[in-house]
């Protein structure tokens, strides 16, 4: 069986995601993984049979996951401009760079982490293509992080980050004091719950709702947590999905 929280598991949040698996795991019936699994590609995890709990990125869902796995809800971050269960991209630029618009770095070095994230690839380019423009210099990163720290070291000039990872980026590492935010995008549906075809998303539902409830507050500030909410499929399918990076897009060292 698989449990895994991998999207905002880093060093400073380990113990508050244990801790939330620990409550969930209490309040499911049968048998249950006693810790997280963490490390292995994701996609053998969200395409398991034997999963029991994860959570995935809209993009993915709506394109290869919708249908072969359940939802099971959408967690409530405290993040500004965002109502319950959505989130949006954070875009990026290295403090001293006097550009200050997004549409000024249309063809500059845009970091992304993968082209099948919503909030580091679609977001910012369907809020390009909607002001007029894409960004058209693409490299790939392979994270979130990594792509905030490649711009802030120069590697790359602009980025689009998940907006709860940014707030933990700023939170814990040093580098985040060399960049700055030039906009945010439009807020979409956030990362959801996904469990196997076969499994009980309502109870499993039920079983997070109480265990961010009793969760102690400081591990729910640390992942900035406060509820669940069930946000229907057809809103994350509804999210338009952009033209892919080519096959030429360089990746950053």
């Amino acid at each position: 069986m698989i449990a895994s929280l991998p999207m905002y598991d880093r060093a400073e949040t380990r113990a508050a995601n244990d801790a939330l698996w620990a409550g969930i795991r209490a309040r499911l019936p049968g048998p249950t993984p006693e810790a997280l699994t963490r490390g292995g590609d994701p996609w053998a995890h969200w395409q398991s049979p034997d999963l029991i709990l994860s959570q995935t990125c809209g993009y993915p869902y709506r394109t290869r996951l919708h249908g072969q796995v359940k939802l099971v809800g959408s967690p409530v971050h405290t993040l500004p401009g965002c109502p319950p269960g959505h989130y949006n991209s954070v875009i990026i630029a290295r403090a001293d760079d006097t550009r200050s618009t997004a549409k000024e770095f249309a063809t500059a070095r845009f970091a992304f982490n993968d082209a099948l994230s919503q909030s580091g690839w679609a977001a910012p380019q369907n809020y390009a293509a909607a002001q007029g423009f894409r960004f058209a210099n693409p490299v790939r990163s392979g994270g979130h992080t990594l792509s905030a720290r490649a711009v802030a070291e120069g590697r790359a000039d602009v980025a689009a980050i998940d907006a709860l990872t940014w707030l933990l980026i700023t939170r814990h590492d040093p580098f985040a004091a060399g960049l700055k935010e030039i906009t945010r995008t439009p807020p979409t549906p956030i990362l959801p719950y996904i469990t196997a075809l076969g499994r009980d998303a309502d109870a499993l539902a039920d079983a997070i709702t109480a265990a961010i409830a009793a969760l102690p507050a400081p591990h729910r500030a640390a992942l900035a947590l406060t509820g669940l909410v069930r946000i229907p499929a057809g809103d994350y399918l509804r999210v338009e999905n952009p033209p892919s990076p080519g096959p030429e897009t360089s990746v950053l060292d």
